[in-house]
């Protein structure tokens, strides 16, 4: 398509956010390589719409990146967009407490996940008309609270990250972003941080009469990424009415 936007990669869209991402972006024209580990589910998402291609992919795993940069690489228009969208939460145990293990999965996904996508898609981005990466981070990136010290340093690491890559690619045909939202109630954020318990999952929007949802942030997304190329918007920060700091909500019971 002459006007189309061109490809994007987005990470972690098998389901909640980079999900909603990969669709949202599909629908401003796209061309969306949704990306994850479950096939199934990477099936669905892109069942829903032909702009949609389900990769496999494991940001956890050097091999499973280069695979997917031979491939983006081989793309003669190069990339337009790199969604790092891949992450989550584990745990909410006090840093007295917490098990390093769980701190270095959420340092592998949120983390380093992010720069090996970063560095191995960076060619790409920059042939063409130039790209733009945009990181799905997070408040708790900004602001901490009990219980979030693993998830907080994660996010806070990735955060910067990013504003030391804007940095160093000034100057270069890539615009970097951030969109860091608040409390969103997807179908497994909380479920995974809290190790399948449904209960404890559910307590977090108990209360909460609108939390925000996948698609709110994925809106938020494809507008950052769909500006004239000369406009970087460097943070959106998107949170729902009901909360005005990550441990200070509105909760109707």
């Amino acid at each position: 398509m002459e006007n189309s936007p061109g490809l994007a990669v987005v990470t972690g869209a098998s389901s909640g956010i980079g999900a909603a991402t990969a669709r949202r972006l599909a629908s401003a024209g796209f061309t969306v390589w949704a990306c994850a580990r479950r096939v199934d589910r990477l099936a669905e998402v892109a069942a829903a719409s032909p702009a949609i291609t389900a990769v496999t992919l494991d940001v956890t795993s050097p091999d499973s990146v280069a695979e997917l940069a031979d491939r983006v690489n081989a793309e003669p228009e190069g990339l337009a967009l790199l969604v790092n969208n891949a992450g989550g939460a584990i745990g909410l145990e006090p840093v007295a407490e917490a098990d390093p293990a769980d701190w270095l999965r959420m340092f592998e996904t949120n983390v380093l996940g992010a720069m090996r996508l970063t560095q191995a898609l960076l060619p790409a981005l920059e042939a063409g008309r130039g790209g733009h990466i945009v990181l799905t981070g997070s408040i708790a990136g900004y602001s901490v609270y009990e219980g979030g010290g693993g998830y907080s340093a994660a996010k806070y690491a990735a955060r910067a990250m990013m504003e030391t890559l804007r940095l160093e690619l000034n100057g270069r045909p890539v615009r970097v972003s951030e969109v860091a939202p608040g409390l969103v109630a997807t179908e497994e954020f909380s479920l995974v941080r809290f190790r399948g318990d449904a209960t404890r999952a559910a307590a977090v929007y108990e209360g909460v009469a609108e939390p925000l949802t996948a698609e709110d942030v994925a809106d938020v997304i494809t507008f950052v990424a769909t500006r004239p190329a000369h406009v970087n918007i460097d943070l959106a920060v998107v949170k729902p009415l009901a909360q005005a700091a990550p441990h200070k909500l509105d909760r109707r019971r």
